[in-house]
């Protein structure tokens, strides 16, 4: 896979990929990021990259021109890209819609500054505008980190793991289980004792249960398009009725 990175701050993404899954998925050839400066693609001396909002109003918006240029500039370098514009108004990323950019061979991502990017971009230059949360940043190139690093470890060989990123939270449906490790007490602080039982199916049900209750109470809203068995909808109703305890 290909990542683009339209940004006016390169820099802000040297050291996020010199250490752990990024470094490690761009260190086996799973991936490959280039970083483009919007400013170098501006006509103007002073490289603006700028301007003040027709209208008026509050703060700077970015220039259709040099995010055009660029866009122009990179196009034949590589496969045909899936042009995305960082927004806060964008659709909101998910596990389903990471799994979706998986698949994608080149991914360019653009990153905005200031009071926003003129409209004409999202108009006409991008296949999808995309948000990775409900607040305000100070611009894109967060976001484009957070979008890389949850669709890069689904590439195959990234992670140490094979089915790490199966069964991590999200990617069935749900949030995942809680998990344990060494000393088997700490403070007066046990394990259950099911883990430790070396019974697979009850350990296996255990953990399906403790999914489930978790996100019946911290989200709830995942339940309604998780694809659920009968026996889970049985454990859910006894959870609810105060009648099943994981």
């Amino acid at each position: 896979m290909l990542f683009d990175i339209l940004t006016i701050f390169p820099e802000f993404f040297h050291s996020p990929l010199e250490v752990s899954i990024l470094r490690r998925g761009l260190e086996k050839g799973a991936f490959e990021v280039r970083l483009w400066d919007i400013r170098d693609f501006a006509t103007d001396k002073h490289k603006t990259t700028d301007d003040r909002p027709f209208g008026g109003g509050e703060g700077m918006v970015m220039k259709i021109e040099p995010i055009y240029r660029c866009l122009e500039h990179i196009q034949p370098l590589g496969p045909s890209p899936f042009r995305i514009l960082l927004s806060p108004r964008g659709e909101i990323l998910d596990q389903e819609l990471c799994q979706a950019l998986s698949k994608k061979d080149r991914i360019v991502l653009i990153c905005g500054r200031y009071e926003g990017v003129d409209e004409r971009v999202a108009q006409h230059l991008v296949d999808l505008e995309l948000s990775i949360g409900d607040y305000v940043l100070s611009g894109g190139e967060v976001a484009a980190l957070v979008v890389m690093d949850a669709v890069v470890r689904l590439l195959p060989g990234v992670l140490g793991c094979s089915q790490s990123p199966v069964k991590e939270s999200f990617s069935t449906g749900l949030l995942e289980h809680p998990q344990y490790t060494r000393p088997r007490e700490f403070m007066g602080w046990g394990v259950p004792e099911v883990l430790l039982s070396g019974d697979h199916r009850k350990i296996a049900l255990w953990r399906r249960k403790k999914a489930l209750e978790i996100t019946m109470r911290r989200r709830p809203d995942l339940l309604e398009k998780a694809p659920l068995t009968d026996e889970d909808l049985e454990i859910l109703k006894g959870l609810r009725d105060g009648t099943n305890n994981p």
